[in-house]
C-alpha cells in the first residue's frame, strides 16, 4: 500500500476548524489510509502552535497526532541523501528546502505527498490536497 506523506500543513489544518482543508484533513488523519510524515513536521507544527497561535494545548494535541503517525511506522527521518534530494527539488521548482524535503521524503518511500500548500506544492503537481487523497484520486501527486 502506497503511503500518503503528510506535510505540516495537513496536521495544522486538522487542528484549525477555520481552515478550508480542516474537514478533509481530519478525515484523512482519522481514516484507514497508510500515513507517514517527515521528522521535520514536529518542529513546524509545534512552532506554529506555540509562536503563532500561542496555544500550548494545541501544541500537545499536534504532538500527539504526529506521534500516532510515527508510532504506526510512518516517520521518514532526514539524512544526507534526503537533504541532497531536497536541495535539488528546491532549486528545480523554486521552493523552500523545507517544502522540498517533504517531496523528497515522499519519493524516498514511494509515497504520495499531501499538502494544503496550494501555491508552492499543489499547483506545481508536487502534492495533492487532502480531499484528493481522501477520494483515492489516482492522479493525485
Amino acid at each position: 500500500m502506497t503511503p500518503w506523506i503528510l506535510d505540516a500543513s495537513v496536521f495544522l489544518a486538522r487542528e484549525d476548524p477555520d481552515d478550508r482543508n480542516h474537514l478533509e484533513s481530519r478525515r484523512l488523519l482519522e481514516g484507514p489510509e497508510a500515513l507517514a510524515t517527515l521528522d521535520l513536521a514536529w518542529y513546524e507544527v509545534i512552532n506554529v502552535a506555540v509562536r503563532v497561535w500561542r496555544d500550548a494545548p494545541a501544541a500537545r494535541r499536534l504532538g500527539q497526532r504526529l506521534g500516532a503517525v510515527a508510532d504506526d511506522g510512518g516517520l521518514v527521518r532526514g539524512d544526507p541523501a534526503l537533504l541532497a534530494e531536497a536541495s535539488r527539488v528546491a532549486i528545480e521548482h523554486g521552493i523552500s528546502v523545507y517544502d522540498a524535503a517533504y517531496v523528497a521524503a515522499a519519493r524516498a518511500v514511494d509515497g504520495r505527498l499531501v499538502s494544503c500548500d496550494e501555491r508552492d506544492l499543489v499547483s506545481k503537481g508536487l502534492a495533492c490536497l487532502p480531499a484528493a487523497a481522501r477520494s483515492g484520486d489516482p492522479g493525485a501527486a
